[in-house]
């Protein structure tokens, strides 16, 4: 029988910190911070690709509290509001545009690589039937 290995609490908030920061919605959050310095929350929304009202508020949030992004809320009717990265949050522009870059220029392969995965028969199954009868995801576009 495994042993089960008890993480340290330094781990636990390293863990927490890693969810945060390479969740879907923080990734471009950060990029789009990092690529434009100040955003309005509707400027944002426009340069984050399908990204809900709720999704970017909440992000927005948990980036705030974690202290990588900042808020500024100007008192005038109506309210204006920007956000910008905080000095913490700068200091993730060059991994997540390195993440970015990486995907980019990895995704012939790993499109290939899924070409590959979902033309083999199903892992551990035994069938006659040849190549997996699950749909197919559409092919991506050429960028």
């Amino acid at each position: 029988m495994a042993t089960k290995i008890k993480q340290p609490d330094a781990n636990c908030g390293a863990r927490e910190m890693l969810t945060r920061i390479g969740d879907k919605w923080s990734v471009h959050v950060i990029y789009a911070l990092s690529d434009a310095g100040t955003l309005r929350f509707s400027e944002m929304r426009r340069r984050i690709d399908g990204i809900s009202q709720r999704m970017l508020t909440v992000t927005l949030r948990g980036l705030e509290r974690d202290g990588l992004v900042h808020r500024n809320m100007y008192p005038e009717v109506p309210p204006r509001v920007e956000y910008t990265l905080t000095p913490l949050g700068a200091t993730l522009r060059k991994l997540v545009h390195a993440l970015i870059e990486w995907s980019q220029a990895h995704l012939p392969e790993v499109d290939a690589a899924r070409r590959r995965y979902d033309l083999q028969s199903p892992r551990g199954w035994a069938t006659t039937q040849g190549p997996r009868a699950l749909p197919r995801p559409p092919a991506r576009s050429a960028r």
